[in-house]
C-alpha cells in the first residue's frame, strides 16, 4: 500500500458520553506522531452536518493541553449531530450530500477521516468508504465505537458503557440508602429510568449496585424481556413485604409483550423514524400505584448519566483514548472501511487490546444482551453478566478542579477557510 499525503479530518455524531472526547484526544495525540502523512489536522463541527456545510477548525490552533484535557472532559467537544444520510428514503438528496461531501474533501485535501459514533455513525462511515472506493479518491475511513447503549456488534464493548453504569449504579446506591431511610410500614417503590432503547445493557449495569442479594435494585427491567405485569406486580409485593421499600430499575425501551415499547409517542419521530419515548419509569409507576395502591416515586436520570465525567470509569478513559490512536495507526498503515474494537483478554485481573472489524458488520446491526446472561424470570442479569460488567467500571479520575469543581476544556475553534459556495 503506498503513503497516502494529505490532510485529517475527525468529528463526533449521536448521544455524547462521559469518554467520547477520550477518543477524540487520542486521534488527535496519534495523528500529530505522523507528520510525514498527515499534513493538517482538522475537526468537523456537528458531525456530518457540519462537514456538508464545510464548517471545520484547525485542530493545530489549540493548546496541547486543551487536547489532553479532553480525556476528562464529558460531551461533544466539536459538537454532534443526529443527521443521517438517507439512501433509502431520500435518495436523490443522499447522493446529492455525498457529491457535496466529496467536493469538501477534494477542496480541503482530506485524506484521512475518523468518525466517532454509535450505529448509525458507523453505517455513515461505511457508506463514506463505500463512495470513496467507487469515485476513486483516495481516502482512508476508520470508524471509532462510542455508545453508552454499549450496542455495537463485534466488539466487546463500547467505550463510554463503562462510565455510564458506574454512574448508574452508584446512584442507585444512593437513591436507594435514601429511599431505605424512609421506608415505614405503608412500603414505598421507587423507579428509576436508564436510557436504552432496544438493548438492556445500560438498566442490567445497575446490577453492581448489588453488594448483598437484599440490595438494591430489587428488579431490573430490559427491553429484551417483554414486560409481565402480574409477575412483576407479584415482585414487588414480596420485597416491599420483607424491606418495606422496593428499588426497580428500567430501561426506556421496555417491551410489553405484544413487542411494542411501552413508553413511545407514536405522534413524534426523532431524527431517525423513531417514536420518541416519553416515560416508561411513569408508566411502570402507573401500574404499580394504580394495582398496590402503594406510595411510588420515579427518577429520571437522563442526560445527567451520559455527562458525568466526575464519575467516569478510568478503565474507560483509557480505552476511548486507545480505540481513538488505533484508528489512525491503522489508515496510516493503509486500512479503510474498518471500526476499532475492543477485545477481551481475560477477566482477572482485566486485560484487553484493540482490532479491526469491517464497517459492513457493524452498520445498523445492534447487539443485544443473550438470553442466558438474564435470570429466569426476566428481572435480574446474572453472574455472567456480573463478570463481564464488572472490569468495565474499574479505576477513579482525579479530575482537576478550580474553585471546588471539576475544570473542563473547550476548542477555541478557529475555523477553517471555506473555500466552496455555500450549502444548497
Amino acid at each position: 500500500m503506498p503513503d497516502l499525503v494529505g490532510n485529517m479530518l475527525v468529528a463526533q455524531s449521536g448521544g455524547p458520553t462521559a469518554v467520547i472526547n477520550a477518543s477524540i484526544a487520542g486521534v488527535i495525540q496519534e495523528a500529530g506522531r505522523h507528520p510525514e502523512l498527515i499534513e493538517e489536522l482538522y475537526g468537523g463541527l456537528n458531525g456530518i452536518l457540519g462537514i456538508l456545510n464545510e464548517d471545520l477548525i484547525d485542530i493545530q490552533e489549540e493548546k496541547s493541553s486543551v487536547i489532553e484535557g479532553l480525556k476528562h472532559t464529558p460531551a461533544a467537544a466539536l459538537g454532534t449531530c443526529r443527521y443521517k444520510i438517507d439512501f433509502k428514503r431520500k435518495t436523490e438528496r443522499a447522493a446529492q450530500e455525498m457529491e457535496r461531501l466529496f467536493q469538501v474533501f477534494q477542496a480541503h485535501n482530506i485524506r484521512y477521516f475518523f468518525y466517532a459514533g454509535g450505529n448509525d455513525s458507523q453505517d455513515t462511515a461505511h457508506k463514506i468508504h463505500e463512495q470513496a472506493s467507487k469515485r476513486g479518491y483516495p481516502l482512508r475511513v476508520i470508524g471509532v465505537p462510542k455508545t453508552i447503549d454499549n450496542d455495537l456488534p463485534h466488539t466487546d464493548h463500547c467505550p463510554g458503557y463503562g462510565s455510564v453504569i458506574k454512574y448508574n449504579a452508584t446512584t442507585v446506591m444512593e437513591i436507594a440508602a435514601d429511599v431505605r431511610s424512609m421506608a415505614t410500614d405503608d412500603g414505598s417503590c421507587c423507579i428509576v429510568e436508564v436510557m436504552g432503547r432496544g438493548a438492556g445493557w445500560i438498566a442490567a449495569g445497575t446490577v453492581l449496585a448489588k453488594r448483598s442479594p437484599n440490595d438494591a435494585p430489587h428488579i431490573i427491567l430490559l427491553p429484551e424481556v417483554p414486560f409481565a405485569e402480574e409477575a412483576f406486580l407479584k415482585r414487588v409485593q414480596e420485597v416491599i413485604a420483607l424491606h418495606k421499600y422496593c428499588i426497580v430499575v428500567v430501561g426506556e425501551g421496555l417491551k410489553n409483550a405484544g413487542g411494542e415499547e411501552m413508553a413511545a409517542d407514536k405522534s413524534r419521530l426523532d431524527a431517525f423514524g423513531h417514536p420518541v419515548l416519553s416515560g416508561a419509569a411513569e408508566r411502570v409507576a402507573e401500574i404499580v400505584s394504580g394495582w398496590l395502591k402503594t406510595k411510588t416515586r420515579t427518577v429520571k436520570l437522563g442526560y445527567a448519566q451520559r455527562a458525568a465525567a466526575h464519575c467516569a470509569s478510568e478503565t474507560d478513559v483509557e480505552e476511548a483514548t486507545a480505540c481513538g490512536e488505533a484508528a489512525v495507526r491503522a489508515a496510516v498503515e493503509g486500512k479503510s472501511g474498518f471500526m476499532v474494537k475492543i477485545v477481551r483478554l481475560q477477566n482477572n485481573p482485566y486485560r484487553w487490546t484493540t482490532d479491526l472489524q469491517p464497517l459492513q458488520d457493524i452498520a445498523n446491526v445492534e447487539h443485544l444482551i443473550p438470553r442466558d446472561w438474564i435470570s429466569e424470570d426476566g428481572f435480574m442479569p446474572n453472574d455472567k453478566f456480573i463478570e463481564y460488567a464488572r472490569p468495565l467500571i474499574e479505576g477513579g479520575l482525579q479530575l482537576p478542579m478550580d474553585g471546588g469543581l471539576p475544570k473542563f476544556v473547550a476548542f477555541q475553534k478557529t475555523p477553517v477557510e471555506k473555500k466552496l459556495p455555500p450549502r444548497q
